[in-house]
């Protein structure tokens, strides 16, 4: 693998404004931005394009579609992920919050879900969240595609930033 450097990890080769980007939405005000701004926009753009655009250019974001923890009432929420042998890979990073998100509870009372990908692929899975050392190599590849989770893991205090596998259902 070419590209920058982080910390002793190669990064993938990224555009300029991939790299303008990701800058931005490393510091706290471009986290507020993706949680506030982009993610309303988002949920919309990509229910309407059928996953097939979004604001943030060049990078992986689907539509994860949960079922309330409390309310039981549908919810839709744009998150950056990977795709690793037919399995969704989020990490539930809420850009460094003190607490987890709302999806991510969601998926632990609710753990059946749909996911549309960047492609229009869309699927039904069922989430759980990695562990040990498969959480230590997909934690690896999350921060190859985005460094900001290693910011938003420092910012987060003590709260360890849970990685969610999706897998599909009926594979």
């Amino acid at each position: 693998m070419t590209g920058a450097r982080l910390g002793s990890v190669a990064r993938r080769e990224m555009k300029w404004w991939e790299r303008l980007q990701e800058a931005f939405a490393r510091t706290k005000a471009g986290g507020w931005f993706a949680i506030n701004v982009a993610n309303p926009i988002d949920r919309r753009l990509l229910r309407w394009t059928g996953g097939r655009f979004g604001l943030f250019l060049g990078q992986p974001v689907g539509l994860l579609e949960t079922v309330g923890a409390r309310s039981g009432t549908p919810r839709s929420t744009p998150l950056l992920y990977m795709e690793r042998d037919g399995r969704i890979v989020l990490i539930a990073s809420k850009a460094g919050a003190k607490r987890h998100p709302s999806w991510f509870h969601n998926l632990s009372a609710h753990p059946e879900c749909g996911f549309t990908g960047r492609h229009g692929h869309r699927g039904r899975y069922r989430a759980r969240e990695a562990e040990g050392a498969e959480r230590d190599t997909l934690w690896a590849q999350a921060n190859d595609l985005y460094a900001g989770y290693e910011d938003y893991q420092q910012r987060a205090g003590g709260r360890r930033i849970p990685v969610m596998v999706l897998e599909p259902v009926g594979a």
